[in-house]
């Protein structure tokens, strides 16, 4: 696979927030490369630093020291990002809340709905469809904030920990979702997590520990 095919390349990117004797090494010069059609798990417990990569590798936040070069031709519009926390608007219903990115890219209001309505089946939330997400459990948001990035049919899928919150059907189903969707659109997906059974389903693991991505894992 040549180099143009590289989507994100990290090299020796790292991360750290405060200064001086209050500085917190978020990512230990961390050196991925993420290709199309990629599918790879990274592993860690809790505050392994595994949220702070991926907000690396999307550009939520610039690395420290080292550099992540994303694509030329990768827009922001390409990642798709699903938080690990709530990230849905209150004022908006389940169905606005994942046109609401269509809409901005100027797709047609009823174009944005019909994709919203279809990418919330995905996941088993259509029934939410008219609910505010004050009226939805937090499992529920977190289906529906898979559901937004389906919609938009990313050529990056970054998704943080997005099982975490579910029980084993929902977490399958979620999963599932995911990885359809990245074979439709020959997209690459990223997902983090601490479960060894949603890892295992990805071709590629990386293991994250106290802010350092290891080296390789790759499935049998």
């Amino acid at each position: 696979m040549s180099p143009d095919d590289t989507l994100v390349t990290c090299a020796d990117a790292a991360l750290t927030f405060g200064r001086d004797t209050r500085a917190v090494v978020a990512v230990h010069g961390a050196n991925l490369t993420i290709r199309p059609g990629q599918r790879l798990a990274v592993v860690g417990a809790s505050g392994s630093g595994k949220s702070s990569l991926l907000h690396l590798i999307a550009g939520l936040e610039r690395p420290t020291s080292g550099t992540v070069t994303r694509a030329a031709a990768l827009e922001p519009s390409d990642i798709g990002l699903v938080f690990q926390n709530d990230s849905l608007i209150p004022a908006l219903n389940v169905t606005e809340n994942v046109a609401l990115p269509l809409i901005l890219a100027d797709r047609p209001e009823s174009e944005a709905r019909r994709t919203a309505l279809a990418a919330l089946a995905e996941v088993g939330v259509q029934g939410l469809a008219d609910r505010l997400p004050e009226e939805i459990s937090g499992g529920q948001a977190q289906r529906v904030a898979v559901a937004r990035v389906l919609a938009q049919a990313p050529r990056l899928i970054l998704a943080d920990e997005p099982t975490g919150r579910l029980d084993h059907t929902s977490g399958a189903r979620v999963l599932d979702a995911l990885l359809a969707a990245a074979d439709r659109t020959r997209a690459a997906l990223v997902v983090t997590t601490h479960d060894p059974s949603v890892a295992a389903r990805l071709e590629q693991r990386r293991t994250m520990r106290s802010g350092r991505l290891l080296a390789p894992e790759e499935t049998p």
